[in-house]
């Protein structure tokens, strides 16, 4: 079990909706830090399964955010959810509600003008601050206050200083209902000076009680395995002998920059960087310390701070899937903390 920060005792109970939930890290550390929801969507039928298994008790729907209504839910304390990332129409540009119908963040927005949320946590990667030259950005904030809310300036977290052993970032925005705002405080999460590593997440220490169960995982084929035999703990591609190097790397050998997550192999000593959605793909390899291999289902869940009694359903591809796309359950938990704040300042 992770031995995740400890848990906040609030005094007041907040309730949640949360959107394209996944398999659970978002709304598992939200509830570590002590916020009920009360409904979970997820269209993905192997991710919203993970969920009804690990929590009977959720409401979890599984459908197309287009089909639901959030109006039974109206004055909620907290909608949350990490919309996908796609381009906007800017017609006539005036970044507003209209400006992003057919998008995933159109329906985040329909959600929280239908359920009238006091508080509002988006989450997202970092590449959206850039994304469409920052117009993205720009229309979501706009929509947001088109519908009532204080956008507070958008939050580039890194997950190593919220006890999480892999250096993952991702983008937090928070919104507050502008008749709140004055009264309203809103404290991000403190980085911790404990950075956690590989170790500390596969063995037993600071961060779990035990070793790390065995469990099923994906295998490199036979020749990406004889080029990783060669690279050392904490090496890449600039490990190998030359003349492998230019036939691993192919075109990639000429075009210059660092690349150092190709043909990676993590060390016990430092923390794990980003893990993808399919471990074992070309030119994102997260190779274990010792063995030859991409880690295992469960060593990449606890990379994401997930406890080792967390069930992912489906196949393992949907298994990976599901843990490379959330987010880690520790840095949830801090944000969740965040958000208890900010209600507890408008209560």
């Amino acid at each position: 079990m992770s031995k995740a920060p400890s848990q906040q005792l609030n005094i007041k109970s907040y309730n949640s909706i949360e959107l394209f939930a996944g398999a659970g890290g978002l709304a598992l550390g939200l509830e570590k830090a002590g916020i009920n929801h009360l409904l979970l969507n997820e269209i993905d039928k192997y991710a919203a399964k993970s969920l009804k298994t690990n929590r009977p008790e959720w409401n979890v729907i599984c459908d197309d955010i287009k089909n639901i209504d959030f109006t039974p839910y109206q004055g909620i304390d907290i909608v949350t959810g990490g919309f996908p990332c796609q381009a906007f129409s800017y017609a006539g540009k005036k970044r507003g509600l209209e400006d992003t119908r057919g998008t995933l963040f159109y329906e985040f927005a329909r959600a929280l003008k239908e359920s009238n949320a006091k508080v509002f946590l988006a989450e997202n990667v970092r590449g959206l601050l850039s994304h469409d030259k920052g117009e993205t950005i720009k229309t979501i904030i706009a929509t947001f206050e088109e519908l009532g809310y204080h956008v507070y300036e958008p939050k580039l977290l890194k997950a190593i200083y919220h006890h999480v052993p892999q250096k993952r970032e991702r983008i937090f925005i928070i919104g507050i209902k502008k008749e709140y705002q004055k009264k309203a405080k809103l404290e991000w999460p403190t980085p911790n000076k404990t950075i956690f590593t590989l170790k500390d997440a596969l063995k037993k220490g600071a961060l779990y009680n035990c070793d790390v169960p065995k469990s099923n995982g994906q295998s490199y084929p036979q020749k990406k395995k004889e080029v990783l035999d060669l690279v050392p703990p904490g090496g890449y591609w600039r490990d190998l002998p030359l003349d492998i190097q230019k036939k691993y790397m192919q075109k990639s050998f000429y075009l210059g920059g660092g690349k150092t997550g190709i043909a990676r192999r993590i060390s016990w000593d430092e923390p794990c960087l980003t893990l993808t959605c399919s471990p074992a793909q070309k030119q994102t390899e997260r190779c274990h310390p010792e063995e030859t291999r991409p880690f295992e289902v469960r060593e990449y869940a606890r990379i994401q701070t997930f406890p080792d009694d967390w069930v992912f359903e489906g196949s393992i591809t949907q298994q990976y899937k599901q843990i490379g796309n959330a987010v880690p359950v520790n840095l949830a938990q801090s944000i969740g903390k965040t958000l208890i704040t900010l209600l507890d300042s408008i209560s």
